[in-house]
């Protein structure tokens, strides 16, 4: 009897189990095919950005277009627009610390004359959109530009004496991070965007770094030397010199930060960097290290995935679990290129598995939001507005309610084989083993 009756209970479990699993996946089927009944925003707020790009020319210089879109993003209830300020060795504002070292304005005026940073600043304000000046490119310029030409001793090299990386847009050159007249220039470009314009904060992306084949300049050697009392080592990716160098980008951004907040108090310092793995290994960018010592404000982590399940896997790093405790956190979608379409299914699929982990979203960039897309843009913007059916705040800062993890394990560069970055029309887009 008791044999026969666990024979029964042991059924009676089978079938629920099987109950339980078509249950799931009819959510599942049900989420897929609704993305906008499912997973609202935090009430505390989200993220929901664009940036806005070299490729978007002409919405930048014509006032019409730059008015349109930025009622356009109002209505679809976006709050953030990250408008690119300083590009390929060149300030895209019109910029007196540019000139004087050199560089001549790349866009010196708006097809009506306008200061076109100022007049995006203004349209955006009274379509109630936060506006944060993206210094694209970083310590990376093209070895044509004005600034590598006119500022050789600027620049740091690999240990064989080259200067150069190579990306699918070519040849770019890096600025030392590490020498005293860079960091002014870097510097200075901030203090004139926040004393000049009207910003809500800025923001850095992955070029906020130095690629760890970098560093044997005469520059950086010698300060090496005087500190540790030894040579670099010849391998770069050797552990202790790969933390020292990264250490002195952390130190910079430190610097950054305070000069940012002695201006604008309340400004938001923002970084859009590779994950982690990628961004310490390969470009000694530690912005977890950044996060938990309050250098910066934002992370908006890049995760141009191909497929669903590789990009929810970024989502659950322990990383992005910990900052998003401490500050608030958002995730880059790519939504198309030129010749790259991609179906808003697929970017709705990402916004809600982000949103599934409390995180905000931005995307790369505004003119592929309904342009450069398989479906025409009334389906696109009306899909975005099924996204976001009611307007959000951005969130603000927030002291972590429970114990974070106080190490991560960081992967060796060797473990992670990951191909470098390339870049579209100058555009940074991450390539992983997947894409």
């Amino acid at each position: 009897m008791k044999r026969r009756f666990y024979k029964r209970i042991y059924q009676f479990l089978i079938k629920c189990q099987f109950i339980l699993l078509f249950i799931g996946s009819f959510l599942g089927i049900l989420w897929l095919g609704h993305p906008s009944v499912a997973f609202p925003p935090s009430s505390s707020g989200e993220i929901r950005a664009v940036w806005i790009t070299t490729n978007d020319t002409d919405t930048l210089i014509d006032q019409s277009k730059l008015k349109e879109s930025m009622i356009e993003l109002a209505r679809l209830n976006f709050n953030t627009v990250y408008p690119v300020v300083w590009n390929s060795g060149y300030a895209l504002y019109e910029s007196a610390v540019a000139q004087q070292a050199g560089i001549q304005p790349f866009i010196p005026k708006g097809l009506q004359g306008q200061d076109t940073l100022k007049d995006l600043i203004s349209q955006a304000h009274q379509q109630g959109l936060q506006v944060m000046p993206w210094f694209e490119f970083g310590f990376m310029a093209p070895p044509s530009s004005e600034l590598a030409l006119n500022r050789p001793n600027w620049l740091t090299k690999k240990r064989d004496g080259t200067q150069t990386t190579k990306s699918a847009a070519g040849e770019v050159v890096w600025l030392n991070p590490l020498l005293p007249q860079v960091q002014q220039f870097i510097t200075n470009l901030v203090v004139e965007v926040a004393t000049k314009y009207d910003i809500d904060g800025i923001q850095f992306d992955d070029h906020l770094s130095l690629p760890y084949e970098f560093g044997y300049d005469a520059y950086t050697v010698n300060l090496y030397k005087q500190e540790t009392e030894q040579d670099p080592p010849a391998d770069p990716k050797d552990p202790a010199w790969m933390r020292w160098r990264a250490d002195k980008l952390t130190a910079f951004v430190s610097q950054l930060n305070q000069t940012l907040k002695a201006i604008k108090p309340k400004a938001v310092f923002s970084v859009s960097p590779n994950p982690y793995y990628v961004a310490y290994n390969f470009y000694l960018q530690d912005w977890l290290s950044w996060a938990r010592q309050d250098l910066i404000d934002e992370v908006i982590v890049q995760i141009y995935r191909p497929e669903l399940s590789s990009f929810v896997k970024e989502l659950a790093q322990p990383e992005i679990t910990e900052v998003r405790q401490k500050i608030p956190m958002g995730v880059g979608i790519l939504t198309g290129l030129r010749n790259r379409p991609i179906p808003i299914q697929f970017i709705e699929e990402k916004v809600l598995a982000a949103r599934q982990y409390g995180l905000g979203v931005s995307f790369f960039f505004y003119d592929s939001l309904w342009n450069y897309a398989p479906e025409p843009p009334p389906e696109r913007q009306s899909r975005f507005l099924a996204l976001f059916p009611s307007p959000a705040n951005r969130p603000i800062r927030e002291i972590p309610s429970v114990p974070v993890e106080e190490n991560v394990s960081l992967p060796s560069a060797t473990e992670t084989p990951i191909e470098q970055p390339y870049h579209y029309d100058g555009i940074p887009i991450p390539v992983y083993p997947a894409w």
